[in-house]
């Protein structure tokens, strides 16, 4: 593993984007960064974190997805290696709020977002971000969120956690092939408030209820509405209200 650490950036994910276009670029590069200016989440929403209190990291991984129909197989690796970690630490009600937050009970402790390219040849390379609230004890007008530190009561080692997430997610592809339907199964069981009725919200504004029932290998999330069975839905299709 190669480690980058940089004091400020704009993006973690866009400089390792960047230096991804060099061929000798090694996989499971690593890049770090004590603050990030432009930091971002699924849909564009912005995270903002305090210097030097978080992890923000972005990893290179190559030679893993070969179709781009299972670019939603590395999102099950990295949040189930990232819940792995996190249960070692005995962070309680740990769960994955679709499709890549990280939540400990009802509170948001990190996010994941994964960007993929296909080069000229047809190879897919993946850039995976994660910001995980570690150390950082105040989230102004953000009452939703919390961190480690909140929920422990006691400060975290930001480059042991680093190590371990990545080690998890090399280990989580090297057993892929053999047990892809466990980690399949892992996820969806931690999925937030699976099994729940739940209020949603469609892209067309109306609220409904419905209970979340599981993922697609496409990565949409299965509703179970009261009224007209089982539906899919992707991201920009569907809004949970919590």
């Amino acid at each position: 593993m190669k480690l980058i650490k940089l004091d400020a950036i704009g993006s973690t994910n866009d400089f390792l984007k960047q230096l991804s276009g060099n061929e000798g670029t090694e996989n499971f590069t690593v890049v770090t960064a004590k603050t990030q200016t432009h930091g971002r989440g699924q849909m564009g929403s912005v995270w903002n974190t305090q210097k030097g209190k978080n992890l923000i990291m972005s990893i290179l991984i190559k030679d893993f997805l070969i179709e781009t129909h299972e670019i939603f197989n590395l999102n099950i690796i990295v949040s189930v290696a990232v819940m792995q970690v996190l249960e070692n630490e005995k962070i309680p009600g740990l769960s994955i709020k679709w499709p890549n937050d990280i939540m400990s009970d009802n509170k948001k402790i990190g996010g994941i977002l994964i960007e993929n390219s296909i080069k000229s040849d047809g190879s897919i390379l993946s850039v995976v971000g994660l910001g995980l609230n570690v150390n950082q004890t105040e989230f102004e007008n953000l009452p939703r969120a919390s961190s480690l530190a909140l929920i422990c009561n006691y400060s975290f080692n930001k480059d042991l956690l680093l190590v371990s997430i990545v080690e998890k997610i090399k280990y989580n592809i090297r057993v892929w092939q053999s047990e892809s339907q466990s980690l399949v199964i892992t996820y969806s069981d931690l999925l937030f408030k699976k099994d729940v009725p739940m209020a949603f919200q469609g892209i067309d504004g109306n609220q409904f209820m419905g209970i979340i029932k599981g993922v697609s290998v496409y990565g949409k999330i299965n509703i179970l509405h009261e009224d007209d069975g089982e539906r899919e839905y992707d991201i920009k299709q569907i809004q949970m209200l919590y």
